[in-house]
């Protein structure tokens, strides 16, 4: 047994709870992402949470689905995609399919080794880090959702497995941009929703980001500009890699420009 398929459960629970007295015309508001909807955010989990469990399950599932991904992008555009994979589902139909398949999926996950590999569009990865991914996704944009409901996350210290792939991602952002990677790594000294601190790189003094694990999840997850949150940077390294972090995977992406997204008053 392992910690993340649970975390992965309580994470999606939790959106679910929010979203649990939205009328069907609810979900066709859109958010501060990309113009996505809350429909558009929960297909895309809903689409994703399925492409994880075709892949723990094996066999010629997942590569079915992902040459159907694959062909579909060079045609026109993920977003197309996962509309023609929901086939009409959305509204108060949607949320509750996507609660039921990620209850299952969190359940087939616990059981699974979490050392066990596993594919995915990129390079394999064990079955531990396939759902936190889930968890990561899951928490990121459910981001946009708790913002345009004016409502503030109640965070716990399960996201403290997104703070560990904003630390492991450190490295490949910086290759992913085809940027030098820095020698040292700043320290990382973050304050958890339980009141614990989380520290990484304790030895390093002359680069450091210090502050919430909330907001440093948010800068990594890049559902923040680091100008609007309150973690304080120091040293060159340290505030290059803020302005660039990027802990999913894919092409690099930008974060968000100063003050776009924000929790609605």
């Amino acid at each position: 047994m392992f910690d993340q398929p649970q975390d992965f459960q309580a994470e999606s629970d939790a959106l679910y709870a929010l979203l649990s007295s939205a009328s069907d015309a609810d979900f066709d508001q859109p958010t501060q992402f990309k113009g996505w909807t809350i429909g558009h955010v929960i297909g895309h989990l809903h689409m994703w949470n399925h492409a994880a469990d075709l892949s723990l399950a094996g066999g010629d599932g997942f590569k079915a689905f992902m040459a159907d991904v694959f062909v579909e992008f060079q045609n026109s555009n993920l977003r197309t995609f996962e509309e023609r994979w929901l086939d009409g589902l959305a509204g108060r139909a949607l949320l509750e399919e996507w609660q039921g398949l990620y209850t299952g999926v969190a359940e087939r996950f616990s059981q699974a080794d979490p050392k066990a590999r596993v594919a995915w569009a990129g390079p394999d990865m064990s079955v531990r880090s396939s759902i936190t991914a889930r968890l990561m996704e899951t928490w990121a944009h459910g981001q946009e959702i708790y913002d345009h409901m004016g409502v503030t996350r109640v965070d716990h210290d399960r996201i403290k497995n997104i703070a560990v792939l904003g630390i492991n991602t450190f490295g490949w952002t910086f290759k992913n941009r085809k940027r030098d990677v820095p020698e040292v790594m700043p320290q990382v000294r973050l304050t958890a929703p339980s009141g614990a601190v989380w520290v990484w790189n304790d030895e390093v003094t002359s680069d450091v980001i210090a502050g919430s694990a909330t907001e440093f999840c948010q800068v990594v997850t890049q559902t923040r500009n680091i100008a609007d949150t309150g973690l304080a940077v120091t040293g060159d390294v340290a505030a290059e890699w803020m302005a660039i972090a990027q802990c999913f995977a894919g092409a690099p992406e930008d974060p968000p420009a100063p003050g776009t997204r924000f929790r609605v008053r």
